[in-house]
Order: structure tokens, then sequence, then C-alpha cells
């Protein structure tokens, strides 16, 4: 069993114990560490755990095998190099930081301290993205020509003027910080790392905080095509689309599944809904205990750093044109 401490206790980190509390022999939640424990008190009475805001204790702490880091994007790295310090593997939530420099830094911090780092796109467990991959491996859509996502929700209608989410400079993406991160992480998953892109992004709706409405064209090293629309204040949407010669195929709402052939035969099949949080927190501890491979490689991970890097200079800078992602690209 592997014994965890959560830092953030906001919504989503409360989400991330509650996949596990009580329903895995994997992986456990013994101590929460918040900036604010107060606003976290329900929580504390719901599930028993001690919540207090000395990080410093946590990580001294000899009971504790490893971090969950829920926490601001910014503080990722700093988070990071003090857990691979104290000897604390690292599960943290995307993005995994701001730009790609920060991303290969965690990675070298934790390699040399010899804990893991794992990246938390817990799509890479849904099984309908894993049916698409399988099919994409055995060539059962052709030569793949493009890909198309969208990730998009009502989490703006959610924010405040104080709330960090809605912070330009913790989200200077637009939607795709938190939300179509995780699209292009599939996307770079099945078709490798991006080239350049080119970026449309508008704040619509709130008089406030983040962009509301992004629109990236992507140009894969590889050659294919690609584009992400991530919108925060429209019903929730959900699709990863790709092109190929021979058929493309669809997967929405992360278990419906469609793929239509050149010869018109239409595929509908429709999988469970999969405990993603539970999924992914569990291949962590198995990663920890036996050396499973990660689910996101270093390498997608810095690529899909590096993206989101150039997409927030593509909207400063260059709304509209296309940059090149070369110059954020691995080692």
């Amino acid at each position: 069993m592997i014994r965890v401490g959560l830092v953030g206790a906001g919504r989503w980190g409360q989400t991330l114990v509650r996949s596990v509390l009580g329903n895995s022999d994997r992986i456990e939640f013994v101590r929460v560490v918040t900036r604010t424990p107060s606003k976290a008190a329900d929580f504390a009475a719901e599930t028993g755990l001690t919540i207090d805001d000395d990080f410093d204790a946590l990580l001294a702490d000899p009971g504790i095998d490893a971090v969950v880091l829920a926490t601001p994007h910014s503080q990722h790295l700093g988070q990071i190099l003090s857990a691979a310090k104290a000897g604390k593997h690292v599960f943290v939530e995307k993005p995994l930081a701001l730009d790609a420099a920060s991303a290969r830094a965690a990675f070298e911090a934790t390699q040399k301290a010899g804990v893991v780092l794992a990246l938390g796109h817990n799509r890479r467990c849904l099984p309908a993205y894993i049916h698409l991959r399988k099919l994409i491996d055995e060539g059962a859509l052709g030569q793949i020509l493009h890909a198309e996502g969208n990730f998009s929700g009502p989490s703006a209608f959610r924010q405040t003027p104080g709330d960090w989410r809605a912070n330009a400079d913790e989200t200077p993406a637009g939607g795709m910080t938190g939300k179509g991160i995780h699209t292009t992480d599939l996307m770079i998953s099945l078709l490798g790392p991006v080239a350049a892109v080119s970026t449309i992004s508008r704040r619509q709706v709130l008089p406030y905080g983040m962009d509301d409405t992004t629109l990236v064209a992507l140009r894969f090293v590889s050659g294919q095509t690609g584009s992400l629309s991530t919108i925060t204040a429209t019903p929730n949407d959900w699709r990863l689309q790709i092109y190929g010669t021979v058929g493309w195929a669809e997967v929405r709402d992360e278990d419906h599944f469609r793929m239509r052939t050149r010869d018109g035969e239409t595929i509908i099949a429709e999988f469970d809904k999969h405990d993603c949080e539970r999924a992914i927190l569990e291949w962590f501890a198995d990663t920890i205990e036996t050396g499973r491979p990660w689910a996101v490689s270093e390498r997608e991970a810095v690529a899909n750093t590096a993206l989101l890097e150039t997409v927030a200079l593509s909207i400063r800078e260059a709304n509209g044109c296309e940059l090149c992602v070369d110059r954020h690209a691995q080692k």
C-alpha cells in the first residue's frame, strides 16, 4: 500500500481523494496540506484526514511515500524539487509546468533522486482511447492525416475574480491550460510532438480572468495536421477524432466510439463508465512498487508542455500567426 499526502485540497484534490477512499488496496491518502485548512473543514470531517498548511512537515513525515500535487500550476516545479529532495515520489496534476524548461528541470530532479514523477493525464486510462490507439497501431485507419479535439465545459461560470484558475498568469493558454491539454496529450501519444501552432483566443463572456474561447491549429513533426477547440463557457463537450486514408474514428464524451470506413461501413460501440481517477492513481502506485512504465513518457510530457508554452506565446504575441515549437522541444 502506497501512503500519500495530498497538497491542495480544492475541488479536484478532493475528487482524487474520494476516488480511492475506502476503495483501493493499492494507494491511500493519509495527510492533506492546503493553503487555508479552514476552507477544507467539511472535507476533513468527511474523510477523517489530518489537514494543515505545513508542506515541510508532510515532506518530513517518514510514513508518507509520495505526494499528489493539485496546486496552482506555477507552484509545481518548486514543490516537485522539494519532494524529490525529500525522497518522495510525485504525482502532479496537469499541466506539469508552464514552460518546457521547468518540465525538464522537474524530470532531472526526480531522476537524480530516484523517485517517480507521474503526470496525471487520467484519460490515458479510458477504454475507448485504448481501443482507438489499438486500431491506429494495427493500421485499421490507414495513413493518419489529421486529428481533431474538443474539450469544453462551463467552468468559467464557477470562477470568481480571486480564483487562481481564473488568473491569466496561471492559465495563459485559455481553456487549453486546464482542459485542452488533456486532448493534446492524447494527440501527442498517437501522432508524436507538435512542430508549430497558430492560435486564436478570446475572452467573450466574463469581464475578468482567462480567455474562454481558444482555437489552436497544429502541425505535427510527423507531418499530420490537427486542431483543438476549448471553450470554458459552454455545456460539456469532449471529443477526439482521428482521420486516416482508410477510415476515421471518434471518441466522444469519453465512452462513445464511432468509426467509418472508406467503403461506408459505420461501427458504433459504447464502453462502460470508467473511474479514471482511481485507475491513474493505482497506476501510480504500481509504477512505484513494480517499475511499470508511467502512462505519460518524459518525452511526451515535455512536448506537451512545450506546446502549452508556445500556444500561450502565440496568444500574447502572435494571435492567429504560426509559431514553431522547435525551440522548446525536448533534448
